[in-house]
């Protein structure tokens, strides 16, 4: 198990429940929240029910300043989620469907816009909207079991739950059109070399878990405030202009330099002891 961000061996400080298949469990001090996908039967699949269930932990997270990371797992052995529900998607008329993108939409965007920095954990399959969830994560830690892939074409959809945006982001333009055109799905290795994933942990059905929580305990040792505004600063940054990105760092720099957290973290560093965050 890994170790949680105040350095005791991992527990489950609390659980909160969000329906029958999502999960939010404290580690540690509370600092990283795990947020757990538990349909297990269906591999995950995202479901117009498990989407909202997302859809309100995360909001639940995103307010909840105790919160420093947030990693994304899954209770499935061999799969992080295989993506839409196609079985229910099947039975959904037009204006059904419709309705469905809506509230898809609103899960993936919750996941996107956590203020934590937030960390996935694959293992398996994480296959259109599954691996989608993955990118809408800062980073992505794999097993050597992992799957990945945007296949949407092949169904006769696209990614429509970031995938043609963020994967551009992570690997470029050129790969990603040959990734989404080709529908190929990529095993761990390759993911890991082409920067579709961010981190190949050892072999074994914890290892990912187990890796993500470790890497999301460092992550929250840091200046919470710190951490949402660098993130924000590299969110909003993206996709602008030299010029207008560095306004964005500077405005970010500006939430941060004048707050207690600053004050404690030179204070911390004078004294040579670890900061108390404020």
């Amino acid at each position: 198990m890994a170790d949680t961000a105040d350095g005791t061996a991992d527990g489950t400080a609390d659980e909160r429940r969000y329906g029958e298949w999502v999960a939010v469990r404290r580690h540690g001090r509370g600092w990283v929240a795990e947020l757990a996908l538990e349909r297990t039967a269906a591999m995950n699949a995202l479901s117009t029910a498990l989407a909202r269930h997302l859809t309100a932990a995360c909001a639940d997270l995103a307010a909840d300043p105790g919160v420093r990371a947030v990693v994304l797992t899954s209770a499935h052995p061999r799969a992080f989620c295989v993506g839409a529900d196609l079985k229910e998607r099947n039975g959904l008329d037009d204006a059904a469907f419709g309705r469905h993108r809506t509230v898809l939409r609103a899960a993936f965007t919750a996941v996107l816009d956590l203020p934590q920095p937030a960390v996935a954990a694959v293992r398996g399959f994480a296959l259109g909207g599954g691996y989608e969830l993955a990118l809408s994560c800062d980073l992505i830690v794999a097993d050597p079991t992992a799957v990945v892939g945007l296949p949407e074409v092949s169904v006769g959809v696209i990614p429509g739950g970031g995938g043609t945006q963020l994967l551009p982001r992570r690997v470029g333009a050129a790969r990603a059109a040959e990734l989404i055109f080709t529908a190929r799905r990529v095993e761990a290795a390759e993911a890991l070399r082409l920067g579709m994933v961010d981190v190949l942990a050892g072999d074994g059905e914890g290892a990912a878990r187990a890796e993500a929580l470790d890497l999301a305990a460092r992550i929250a040792a840091h200046s919470p405030v710190g951490l949402r505004a660098a993130k924000r600063a590299l969110r909003l940054g993206q996709g602008l202009g030299l010029a207008a990105g560095l306004e964005v760092e500077d405005a970010a720099w500006r939430t941060v330099a004048f707050s207690p957290d600053r004050a404690e973290g030179v204070a911390a560093f004078n004294e040579k002891r670890t900061p108390e965050w404020p």
